[in-house]
């Protein structure tokens, strides 16, 4: 079987015509993905360590409700509800990444609380003995701490969420993966086109997982 490969039909003009289309938008999709997941998982951090119970609660049930069920079920779930919901069709795309973000969010938002909780309390108490209010000592002392410390782990989540995007191929968006499949079609190298992808997914999550082993290690010297 292995002999019957044939790689030579890829070239420059199946890497323009198929793929780069698809990772624009697989790096387009992580990119907004990480952003907003961070942004709504801090609010979700900071609501569940706030105190108040009903900030607290609808907040947990939001992060432990989607934590508990997988992607491919939110994006499809996403897909056809929206449309419903709005009484219009959104498109694969836009859907994509408001199920992307909203999922993340959830997985930021743990990963924000964990970074919060581990600044020390003394640091809180300074804050707060400089006459500091809530959001002052949050956004002026604790958060630039906490993201220091969770940097290394965000970038990771970050690499899984471009793994991740790979999903989207079940309601029809055209990423990556979707290049690649539309290649090997037409081609008629399905297999070829497999083996590539996961290649490339391979070389370009290995490279950031390297990059992100120095970055921690950087920031340890600097601890």
């Amino acid at each position: 079987m292995l002999t019957n490969l044939d790689f030579s039909f890829y070239n420059w003009n199946v890497i323009t015509g198929f793929l780069l289309k698809g990772l624009y938008f697989s790096l387009f999709l992580t990119v907004v993905a990480t952003l907003g997941g961070i942004v709504f998982g801090t609010l979700l951090a900071l609501m569940r360590l706030s105190g108040k119970k009903w900030l607290d609660a609808p907040a947990a049930i939001y992060v432990n409700g989607m934590r508990s069920i997988p992607l491919v079920m939110v994006i499809l779930w996403f897909f056809l509800l929206v449309p419903f919901i709005i009484g219009r069709p959104i498109g694969a795309e836009v859907s994509a990444i408001i199920t992307f973000v909203a999922f993340e969010a959830a997985y930021f938002s743990e990963i924000m609380r964990a970074g919060i909780q581990s600044i020390p309390r003394g640091q809180v108490y300074a804050g707060q003995a400089m006459g500091m209010t809530y959001k002052q000592n949050m956004t002026l002392v604790i958060l630039p701490q906490a993201f220091r410390n969770m940097l290394p782990v965000l970038l990771t989540q970050t690499i899984i969420l471009f793994q991740d995007t790979s999903l989207v191929y079940a309601i029809g968006a055209y990423d990556l993966l979707k290049g690649f499949e539309t290649a090997g079609k037409n081609f008629g190298r399905p297999i070829e086109s497999y083996l590539l992808a996961a290649v490339l997914y391979f070389v370009i999550c290995y490279a950031l997982s390297y990059l992100v082993k120095r970055l921690h290690k950087k920031i340890a010297i600097i601890r």
